[in-house]
């Protein structure tokens, strides 16, 4: 088995995958805390499949499906952003802004009318077709998200956690959330490469859900929530290379198996 692994991992493509997950993972794990400390796992979930639109809309004109879905979900983050803290009370209008996403982008691979493997590879992704140019795109996407999550990242907690307190104190409700989602949406992108748009909640919530429940500590949390993601995504390609069977089906397996574990030990210690 050991040698089989390292056959593999001698594969160029194999290597590209996994850094390219690495990426998604630890980003994802990151932004994620901070999605379910605020509660808008609904908007990130929206985030997605607006990405598939602009992957779709990409894909018809014939541009780089990843450039289209950071166009559109950039887009939509920074609207909804505006929102602040309403968006956690417009589940409605997010809603239909998600269902309409999802016919246009049906609409845009229908009248493509390629090769059928492209909505494939939006909807549940293709973590090994990722070139040498898109892994490039991916790290300098995702060092400037963390770079700028890191300039506001105890400001954007403390207004998660005290909303009132934080706005009396003069920060910016609206200017945080705005930030916030711009780098939501880089990272729900970045992780539909690995997942797809229908599954991308494994690698934003699944991580800092499952941290969340163990560390009540912010650092500790952040950690973990990292170590999960990169552990999970690691796993599941090598899993994949072995079984012939999809990268996102290891994955979100893993996690399933993990929450529920944490989730029984939880309520079992009371």
């Amino acid at each position: 088995m050991i040698n089989l692994l390292l056959t593999y991992l001698s594969y160029d493509f194999v290597r590209e995958a996994l850094a390219a997950g690495t990426l998604a993972a630890i980003l994802g794990a990151i932004v994620g805390y901070f999605v379910v400390v605020r509660n808008v796992v609904f908007a990130a979930h929206a985030l997605s499949h607006i990405g598939y639109t602009g992957a779709a809309a990409a894909t018809l004109f014939g541009l780089n499906p990843l450039l289209g879905m950071l166009f559109f979900t950039v887009g939509a983050g920074a609207t909804m952003g505006v929102a602040g803290d309403r968006l956690q009370r417009s589940d409605m209008a997010i809603g239909m802004v998600l269902s309409v996403s999802l016919g246009l982008g049906t609409l845009f691979l229908w009248l493509h009318q390629g090769f059928a493997g492209n909505a494939m590879a939006i909807l549940f992704g293709n973590i090994f077709g990722v070139s040498t140019e898109q892994l490039a795109e991916m790290l300098v996407l995702s060092l400037l998200s963390m770079a700028g999550l890191a300039l506001f990242s105890r400001k954007l907690l403390f207004a998660s956690i005290q909303p009132r307190l934080a706005e009396a104190r003069g920060l910016s409700l609206t200017g945080l959330s705005l930030a916030f989602m711009v780098v939501l949406a880089i990272s729900v992108t970045l992780a539909s490469q690995i997942v797809g748009v229908l599954l991308v909640f494994t690698l934003v919530i699944a991580p800092a859900g499952i941290a969340l429940r163990l560390c009540g500590s912010f650092w500790r949390g952040i950690l973990l929530s990292v170590s999960l993601g990169v552990t999970a995504v690691w796993a599941g390609i090598l899993l994949a290379c072995v079984t012939d069977f999809p990268v996102t089906f290891w994955i979100t397996v893993i996690f399933f198996v993990t929450y529920g574990s944490v989730e029984g030990w939880c309520r079992w210690r009371g």
